[in-house]
């Protein structure tokens, strides 16, 4: 239906952009300098206001983080209906402020539209050395695959509007959702990865795909995988957000998981919101690509490796 729409450009400034879709676009602006754009929102995944918005926050500078950019500057965007408190708002906004001022990134400003569903997030610009972006293309056989957040958002917050979660299950998907991916970010330029990528709304098995060419397949550890608490327990019950269900439905064909069980399954594909970066080393640097993580307090997971393929995903228990 949208093949008609133009995707190239003759800028050759254009780093990353839509003929070569990653998280986030990239415009080279001078030698040396290239700035890094994205843009993010939704709806509340959480019942506390300013959690949501340190949430969006997080969420949406997450891109960047993904590509090795630096936060700027931010750009507030909001959908509020006129019979939603006004106070609601000032908490999110608030929220959205305080992780700003932890990535070093200043909102300049922002737009609101009257809407009957409240919705918020952020267009967040960052800097970065053209020489050093990080894309999703680049993974080789051989890499490890490292995941620095764990998986199960999704399904707590389809638990949390459902009235099902457990308290123990939302506080961690808070504390999660809400921490930024800068040290991972940090970790990854440092010893020069082959490729990242952001686990957010297409899930584990989405955003690896996007990572993985026809002649690249993956092999995961379902044991080794971080799992928010609650998370199987949810998803067993049938706990599930349409946009997991989706991910199934889009990506299921292409991966074989024998040894697990449905609900094991459906953690594979769950529609993440600021996940953890998902980070391919370079072969025989899985090792120190740990080490500098743990330096810099990240307790990322080695969670299966790259291999020679056709686009599956092999995941054993």
């Amino acid at each position: 239906m949208l093949r008609h729409v133009r995707t190239t450009t003759a800028d050759p400034a254009v780093l990353v952009g839509l003929d070569m879709p990653d998280d986030a676009g990239v415009y080279r602006v001078a030698p040396g300098l290239a700035i890094v754009q994205s843009v993010d929102f939704f709806t509340p995944i959480v019942d506390d206001p300013y959690d949501w918005g340190r949430i969006a926050a997080a969420n949406a500078v997450s891109d960047l983080y993904a590509m090795g950019a630096r936060p700027a500057t931010a750009l507030n965007l909001v959908s509020w209906p006129r019979d939603l408190d006004l106070a609601s708002l000032g908490r999110v906004l608030e929220g959205a402020a305080a992780v700003a001022d932890e990535a070093g990134m200043t909102v300049i400003g922002g737009h609101t539209i009257d809407d009957p569903e409240p919705k918020f997030g952020m267009a967040v610009t960052g800097v970065a050395d053209p020489d050093r972006i990080v894309t999703t293309s680049g993974a080789v056989p051989g890499g490890e695959l490292v995941l620095t957040k764990p998986l199960g958002t999704g399904i707590v917050s389809s638990a949390i509007k459902e009235g099902k979660a457990p308290l123990e299950a939302v506080q961690a998907a808070v504390d999660s959702m809400a921490r930024l991916n800068a040290a991972a970010s940090q970790a990854m330029l440092e010893t020069g990865v082959a490729a990242a990528t952001d686990v957010t709304g297409f899930g584990l098995v989405g955003h690896l795909a996007g990572m993985l060419d026809r002649e690249l397949s993956a092999h995961l550890r379902f044991s080794a995988l971080p799992l928010l608490p609650g998370a199987i327990e949810l998803a067993d019950r049938g706990v599930l957000p349409g946009g997991t269900r989706r991910n199934r439905d889009a990506h299921g064909d292409r991966v074989r998981a024998d040894d697990l069980s449905e609900a094991e399954r459906w953690l594979l594909f769950d529609a993440q919101t600021s996940g953890g970066l998902l980070i391919a080393s370079r072969p025989e640097a899985g090792d120190e690509l740990l080490a500098v993580l743990r330096r810099h307090g990240v307790d990322g997971a080695r969670i299966g490796t790259v291999v020679e393929g056709n686009g599956t995903v092999t995941v054993e228990r």
